[in-house]
């Protein structure tokens, strides 16, 4: 057995049912689940690892719902950085076909080690280009090496630019190989256990990358195994034209007809959607991965993240693409969440002509609408928790893993600010934890990963970023 005990902790964020958050207590941990939280004196006074963190604040690990960690090969390349998404992705799709095996463990770990400095201990990645030998096999055992908590995404494309799709032909792959390797992936690794450090999920990309075939297919085999579904949705208007050409349908109304709507099912993005569309995912369950970053970087638009909580929509943070942020850094795609919040709040007022005007959050009307700290602090754990199906993570509490982060407030960052250092951890600049502990087990310390020697990892890396565009 192996015991862990975080003590002294100014602020512990328990994020439970009562949204606590404790003075000058502590945790311990046993076997990686949480045991005790309190006042140290009420916890066992040693163990195996202890942490002292006088002057911390102590949070639940934030959960990203949504990623492309192949994608840090191809960060801020000059034929990208002024696109939106259709020619983005044009302008990428050829270069992810390079990468091999070696290539993508080094991408995930780089995309992995600066999650966690970050504070994310659980991490959803979505990879559906397999060419070159590459296979999810390679970001899974990349996982395993920093001991990240990891959902792992059989991702897909089929529908090549001669079926009328976006991505060329030679980046898609036959269905029958897609649908068998799927059952090998979920067979081989999926862990649906509590506590459990390693999840499939199936993921066709998008409406404009695959089959309806694939689409239900998929949902049949995901349905069959028990595990959960994944694509791209109301990410752009351009999306939005495609299926409405295509199949005469927008596009949630198209996921309806391919059995895609459920609580099994989350969606990456959900930007373009009507009232009647938010009442249909809170009816049905679906979940929403909120891609703040991303959707400024392609602007794409602004997610109605306030109606998606009002409806009572599941929604979690995502960072997405390293190449479409490009960084991978949770605790600023939290704070961009929670400004983004704000502006979308400025520009469309619920009644009246488009406009842009100045608020009061005194304003007895709009004081609820405005997306606060705690609020974004809860979808970036709790929330990301929900919207992967998992109980066992999203707050400290006994009976849960011990996942969390701490940043030391004791810095310039934080100077002025610690009247509040709960808010202050999104409204000061974004820092990386001084401790990072994934089921009981240190990852991160002083902003470093402590699991993996990055060095020799971000030289191979920054060799072959380089390469693809020689």
């Amino acid at each position: 057995m192996s015991t862990l005990l975080a003590k002294n902790a100014t602020i512990l964020v328990t994020m439970d049912d009562e949204r606590r958050e404790l003075r000058d207590s502590s945790l311990h941990a046993r076997d990686g689940i949480i045991t005790h939280i309190g006042a140290a004196a009420e916890l066992p006074p040693t163990a195996d690892v202890v942490l002292d963190l006088t002057d911390q604040v102590l949070l639940p690990g934030f959960i990203n719902t949504h990623h492309h960690l192949d994608q840090t090969t191809t960060r801020a390349i000059p034929a990208a950085q002024n696109n939106n998404l259709f020619p983005w992705l044009q302008a990428h799709y050829r270069l992810w076909a390079k990468r091999t095996p070696e290539a993508t463990r080094n991408s995930t770990l780089v995309g992995l080690a600066e999650l966690a400095a970050s504070g994310c201990t659980t991490v959803f990645d979505h990879s559906y280009l397999f060419q070159s030998g590459t296979r999810v096999d390679d970001q899974i055992a990349a996982a395993q090496e920093i001991g990240v908590r990891f959902h792992a995404c059989r991702g897909s494309m089929s529908l090549g630019q001669s079926q009328g799709g976006l991505p060329p032909d030679d980046c898609v792959e036959d269905e029958d190989f897609i649908l068998q390797d799927s059952r090998r992936v979920i067979e081989t690794y999926h862990d649906a256990s509590r506590g459990s450090m390693l999840n499939v999920v199936l993921g066709p990309c998008s409406p404009f990358s695959v089959t309806t075939t694939l689409m239900r297919e998929s949902a049949k085999l995901a349905r069959a195994y028990n595990v959960r579904l994944h694509t791209h949705l109301c990410e752009t208007l351009d999306e939005e034209r495609f299926t409405l050409e295509k199949y005469r349908l927008r596009p949630v109304a198209f996921m309806e007809t391919l059995d895609w709507l459920g609580d099994d099912v989350w969606f990456a993005h959900a930007v373009h959607v009507d009232a009647d569309e938010i009442r249909q995912f809170a009816a049905t369950g679906c979940g929403v991965a909120h891609c703040p970053s991303s959707n400024m970087r392609l602007a794409s638009g602004i997610a109605p993240v306030k109606e998606y909580l009002a409806a009572g929509v599941a929604v979690g943070l995502g960072v997405d693409g390293s190449a479409s942020n490009d960084g991978n850094h949770m605790l600023l795609e939290a704070r961009q969440a929670m400004l983004l919040a704000r502006l979308k709040l400025a520009l469309l007022p619920p009644e009246g002509p488009r406009r842009l005007f100045l608020l009061s959050q005194s304003d007895p009307l709009r004081a609820h609408e405005w997306m606060t700290a705690r609020e974004t602090l809860e979808i970036a754990t709790r929330g990301g928790a929900r919207v992967l199906g998992r109980d066992d993570i999203g707050s400290l509490e006994i009976g849960k893993c011990a996942d969390f982060f701490t940043l030391d407030l004791n810095t310039v960052d934080y100077a002025g600010a610690l009247n509040d250092p709960v808010a202050a951890t999104l409204f000061c600049a974004p820092q990386k934890a001084k401790y990072m502990v994934i089921n009981g087990r240190i990852v991160v310390e002083d902003g470093h990963v402590v699991t993996v020697d990055m060095r020799p990892v971000v030289e191979a890396h920054n060799r072959f970023a380089r390469s693809l565009l020689a």
